[in-house]
């Protein structure tokens, strides 16, 4: 395939996370098939991935983990999804969530991340409801879109919290809203992801029921600071959990340059059959139409990240700097998504076959642009903050 000496190259000087990654590259490409029939990451590729250290990339330092600066997650995520859209998209629900731990208290965060192999995830929208009882929480609950989640030993759940049967308001209109973590043994796992791409996530619904969460393993993103004072839980938490999508389409439509360079030096135009596709000028146009796209989305989403990151360790993270940093995630994946539909039409009818990668990365990428962290919706609320609005920012 394409893809596997691509990215088994090894540059010098290389961050060993991304070493790491190109290494296990070549052995997740090859498995795209298995894994997208199985509707979920193989056990074993998840293990290899734990032990390369790709769900500690957000741990902190002190727990253990590599607290790696967000562009290298980016990097890590994006390399890891060129080769597997659907690998690539489970390290990063498992990679993001854990910058929870930096939230935690101190031994709930070492309890749930003190063992260096283990993988976390779940859905932070507050769907579920946590009903205030002495010495924490009883949980019900359902949540759809748990990627990852055969893989986790613990599952994090968004929920409104409730005292004696009402929402416990912290204002008007305003429920207080919490995210609590569910050993995998109180969570019913319901296969419910048959999608149009993406298919090798696993990302059915998950479930609990009357489960009793100790107040300390529950966190709030809106109330409360995070317990470790460093650059990169300085970053505003839903911006880091929308980072991750942007990521993913980095490395689909990546891949998808790749596959159509390579079919339009093979492949033959008809009725003559004597040129081959990469003559033909609309081809030509395409190709680079693309690679600007998408390079440009790239290099602003890096400008974005890296700002956001230098204020964040000074402490000066504003509405607009969460604005910027919405923004370029939307706007590079739905660049990537652009960039991919031109690959997918350049290539002709070879595309729509199963057999041609361009097919499941156009349906990987429209899968990912329909996340609501990166919908259209949320250009609303950034370009209110854009024009000095007093715009609803709570969710930037």
């Amino acid at each position: 395939m394409t893809i596997s000496s691509a990215v088994a190259a090894k540059p010098s000087g290389e961050h060993p996370m991304l070493a790491a990654i190109r290494e296990l590259a070549p052995k997740v490409a090859p498995r795209s098939e298995e894994i997208e029939t199985a509707r979920r990451l193989p056990a074993d590729l998840a293990r290899e991935l734990a032990q390369a250290g790709v769900f500690r990339m957000a741990v902190p330092e002190a727990y253990g983990g590599l607290e790696l600066h967000p562009t290298l997650i980016v990097e890590a995520i994006e390399s890891l999804s060129r080769a597997d859209a659907s690998a690539g998209w489970c390290a990063m629900i498992g990679s993001l969530t854990a910058i929870c731990s930096a939230w935690l208290p101190e031994a709930e965060a070492r309890l749930i991340y003190g063992d260096p192999e283990v993988i976390t995830g779940g859905v932070a929208a507050p769907m579920g409801r946590a009903e205030l009882v002495e010495g924490g929480y009883r949980v019900t609950g359902r949540w759809p879109w748990a990627s990852g989640s055969q893989n986790c030993r613990w599952l994090a759940g968004g929920v409104v919290v409730m005292k004696d049967g009402r929402p416990r308001m912290l204002g008007e209109n305003v429920p207080e809203v919490r995210v609590l973590f569910f050993p995998i043994e109180d969570v019913t796992l319901h296969d419910t992801w048959h999608a149009a791409g993406l298919c090798g996530t696993g990302s059915g619904d998950m479930e609990v029921k009357d489960v009793f969460v100790p107040a300390g393993r529950s966190l709030s993103f809106f109330t409360e600071r995070p317990r470790l004072d460093r650059p990169l839980y300085g970053m505003p938490p839903f911006g880091m959990l929308a980072l991750g999508i942007p990521s993913v389409a980095l490395g689909i439509a990546r891949r998808a340059i790749d596959e159509l360079k390579a079919l339009a030096l093979q492949k033959k135009i008809m009725p003559a059959g004597r040129h081959l596709l990469a003559t033909r000028p609309a081809v030509q146009e395409a190709v680079a139409e693309a690679e600007a796209t998408l390079r440009a989305a790239r290099a602003f989403l890096f400008e974005t990240v890296n700002t956001m990151f230098e204020a964040a360790s000074r402490r000066e993270v504003s509405v607009h700097h969460r604005a910027e940093l919405r923004l370029a995630c939307t706007h590079t994946t739905r660049s990537a998504a652009r960039a991919v539909d031109r690959m997918y039409e350049a290539a002709g009818g070879t595309a729509v076959y199963r057999a041609s990668p361009l097919q499941r990365c156009l349906r990987d990428i429209h899968v990912a642009t329909q996340h609501g962290m990166v919908a259209p919706p949320t250009l609303e609320t950034i370009g209110g903050v854009l024009l000095g609005l007093d715009a609803h920012a709570v969710m930037l």
